[in-house]
């Protein structure tokens, strides 16, 4: 049985370093078997900030309808996230408020979420490597229903860690995000 998981960073640069990191855990799990491993890019879903009164007047924008169905098709998302004065981006934050909100009658609630799994990792210029921020994502994953799998990875010295050809230099640290990988698609297809 073939599982869909989705790879993406926190951050709309285009040159971010966690960007580098989900692309390289996506390479990781298209090596599985029965895997579809698919990497997006959030800066290809623009979006506004979160209103009530903007979603009343006009629905949900059309990108986070887009984005929510891409959430909704997969089994389970594996995220880089930059870590921005100890939490997680503002990008990450708006895109997982927009897609929690229903924009079809009788829609299940946190439908794009719920039941599904999650693989978490940060890399930052300094020595933690982000891991202040992934406390926080993590708590917010586990509150909407997500299953978010106990290993992590924090790749520090992040502007030194990727090759060329955008893999991770040091094989402690691509040691490390294997076992992210590996544990979110074993734990995917046992929950499939």
């Amino acid at each position: 049985m073939t599982i869909k998981l989705l790879f993406l960073a926190g951050s709309a640069r285009e040159d971010s370093i966690n960007k580098k990191l989900a692309r390289a855990a996506c390479n990781i799990a298209i090596e599985h078997q029965n895997v579809e491993a698919t990497f997006i890019d959030l800066k290809d879903y623009p979006m506004p900030i979160y209103d009530g009164d903007l979603e009343n007047k006009a629905g949900l924008p059309e990108q986070a309808i887009s984005l929510k169905k891409l959430f909704i098709e997969s089994d389970g998302i594996f995220i880089a996230s930059p870590e921005y004065n100890s939490g997680y981006s503002a990008l990450l934050k708006n895109t997982i408020d927009w897609l929690s909100r229903p924009h079809e009658e009788n829609e299940a609630p946190l439908i794009a979420f719920k039941g599904k799994t999650a693989g978490l990792a940060a890399t930052s210029p300094g020595g933690l490597g982000g891991i202040r921020g992934l406390v926080p994502l993590r708590m917010l994953l586990g509150n909407i229903g997500m299953h978010v799998v106990p290993s992590q990875a924090a790749i520090g010295n992040g502007f030194k860690a990727f090759n060329e050809d955008g893999s991770l230099a040091d094989e402690s640290q691509k040691k490390m995000l294997e076992g992210v990988v590996n544990q979110l698609v074993k734990t995917t297809q046992a929950l499939k």
